[in-house]
């Protein structure tokens, strides 16, 4: 588990899982981990990629623009957490 410090709290740093709502209103859920440990199978996502370069310092109700090779993406995040969404119930 990730203890972020209070200055990060609610903000999106490494570690922190982060659900967002994307163009067509679907939740995604991601983990902010290390390069030599993304997997998108578990929604692990590399600190590195573009989108975790987009969320990066933000918070719940912010909106980031991400641009890939298929255009530019829109998404609002919803949740910023350091333990799973799984274990906030």
């Amino acid at each position: 588990m990730v203890y972020p410090s209070a200055k990060q709290q609610g903000k999106v740093y490494f570690g922190a899982w982060v659900q967002l709502e994307d163009e067509a209103g679907q939740l995604k859920h991601y983990r902010l981990v290390g390069p030599d440990e993304f997997d998108l199978r578990v929604n692990k996502l590399s600190i590195d990629s573009p989108l975790a370069r987009a969320l990066l310092g933000k918070m719940a109700d912010d909106e980031i623009q991400v641009s890939t090779p298929t255009g530019n993406h829109w998404y609002t995040i919803t949740a910023v957490s350091y333990q799973p969404f799984a274990e906030l119930n």
